[in-house]
């Protein structure tokens, strides 16, 4: 089967998507714990393995690591191991029927208008998406949980202690909004929002960052916004909204 896709710039670091994988394993761990053979694809890890070997760390299951690059897929053998493996592949997802798909930093290098097959066909069988940016480092990230229906919800990740203003984020948005931030969409309304809670909350920034942020949160929620996750999800950076509160008009 050839490889759907193209070849993407491939820059990763340790523990750069530490921020998605734990956001699955609390949010979608059960999910895969509940699958008779749970199987998760690292589509697009990159230049080095470093990320599938820590998805595969983290969430405890089989991953199978897919590059479209020959080259890369042989310079991850070495780390491979019966649960942990790694092919040649791209949106087709090498004929697999996953459980789950994690592509970060894939999708950004594409044209918006290539979104939507790309996501039809990761998940054509079946399985659940987690396509999203973020930064070098891991500290700004976003992401969407796509179905075969559709997207599903977007989540806002951060390291707060370097976080300017919600804002910032906007750079790391996921190919489908990130053109979108502008006067007019609802996800520049979302990070409008989230940024004047932020200001309003200022007087909290001698309690730490995660109180400035959950009371951001709060705020967006009381101005109307359908806001999914808990406190405990705040306190780490965090905020998912359904995707069709932010979806492009």
């Amino acid at each position: 089967m050839k490889p759907v896709g193209s070849i993407t710039r491939g820059t990763t670091n340790p523990n750069r998507l530490r921020r998605v994988d734990n956001w699955i394993a609390a949010t979608l761990g059960g999910m895969l714990r509940r699958a008779p053979e749970p199987l998760v694809v690292d589509l697009g890890y990159g230049a080095s393995p470093i990320t599938a070997i820590e998805l595969h760390a983290r969430l405890g299951v089989p991953v199978v690591g897919l590059e479209i690059d020959p080259a890369r897929v042989a310079a991850a053998q070495p780390f491979a191991t019966a649960a942990l493996q790694f092919r040649r592949g791209g949106f087709e997802l090498a004929g697999l029927r996953p459980t789950l798909v994690r592509a970060f930093n894939v999708l950004r290098q594409y044209d918006e208008q290539d979104v939507p097959a790309a996501w039809a066909a990761m998940t054509a069988s079946g399985a659940l998406l987690v396509e999203g940016t973020c930064d070098e480092l891991g500290r700004l990230a976003s992401w969407v949980l796509v179905s075969r229906e559709g997207p599903r919800t977007l989540t806002l990740a951060s390291r707060l202690a370097n976080l300017d203003t919600p804002s910032t984020l906007a750079e790391r948005l996921p190919k489908s909004l990130i053109h979108h931030n502008v006067a007019g969409e609802r996800i520049h309304a979302l990070l409008s929002d989230l940024d004047a809670g932020w200001r309003a909350a200022a007087p909290l920034s001698v309690f730490g960052p995660r109180q400035r942020w959950r009371r951001a949160v709060e705020s967006a929620r009381e101005a109307g916004w359908p806001v999914l996750d808990r406190p405990a999800r705040w306190r780490l950076g965090e905020v998912t909204v359904p995707y069709a509160a932010v979806a492009p008009d």
